[in-house]
């Protein structure tokens, strides 16, 4: 791997007098996936719009050893982009329009290149590129937010939730794509309530609890942790 590509210093949200986010610091080599695993209410999509840039923060956010740029655009411009938890398709525009959307901020003849190899990756979006979103299942939505993210040619991608409300089948067609990623350059930070998911594609990974980290280290060292096997695998310690 090579230098890092995020760095989070002592990271810090508050809504109102509740602290969400009580001092998280991780760092993220370039070319790598990241997962951000824990329970429901951890903290773990606050974090994803702190880096961001949907809601305000205090501490130090680096972007390729740079402090983070301001605002959200200029971050989508830097290289991020984020696939939300509730994916935030336009049901009642088509596929094609849906992924268009993605690429604002690049010129037309790169956005009709980028699409084409993402209708290659994502050959069934290709087949409904008519379909109004809307009509799509649940696994193809999750596909066309997916790609709607990367028409903006990404180096980070942020992922919130990708198996939320999917199928065991189709979790694992979906953590294959992500997997599959990787390839192009793109470094991918996960966040997953899917522990054992999660674990099985990341290099590395953050247990938070309640706001904080509790455990890091090698995915495939989380993995066989028997306390994390117990509480969030649903496995018992051998």
């Amino acid at each position: 791997m090579s230098a890092d590509l995020l760095e989070l210093r002592n990271i810090r949200v508050a809504y109102g007098r509740a602290q969400v986010l009580r001092g998280i610091s991780l760092t993220m080599a370039a070319g790598s996936i990241v997962t951000v695993i824990g329970a429901n209410g951890a903290g773990k999509t606050t974090l994803l719009n702190a880096i961001m840039g949907v809601i305000p923060v205090s501490g130090t956010i680096l972007y390729d050893g740079m402090p983070m740029p301001a605002s959200i655009e200029a971050r989508v411009a830097a290289g991020l982009s984020l696939v939300p938890e509730r994916r935030e398709l336009f049901a009642t525009m088509s596929v094609e329009d849906n992924i268009e959307l993605g690429g604002f901020l690049r010129p037309a003849a790169e956005r009709l290149v980028t699409r084409q190899m993402l209708y290659e990756r994502f050959p069934r979006l290709a087949e409904r590129r008519k379909q109004l979103a809307g009509t799509l299942s649940g696994g193809e939505r999750q596909m066309l937010a997916l790609a709607r993210a990367l028409m903006s040619r990404p180096r980070l991608l942020l992922l919130d939730e990708p198996s939320l409300g999917l199928a065991p089948r189709i979790v694992i067609d979906i953590l294959e794509i992500v997997s599959e990623l990787r390839k192009t350059g793109v470094s991918i930070l996960l966040v997953e309530q899917n522990a054992r998911a999660a674990l099985e594609i990341a290099d590395h990974g953050y247990l938070v609890e309640l706001g904080e980290i509790r455990r890091s280290g090698p995915a495939s060292q989380l993995s066989h942790d028997p306390a994390l096997m117990e509480s969030y695998l649903g496995l018992m310690p051998q």
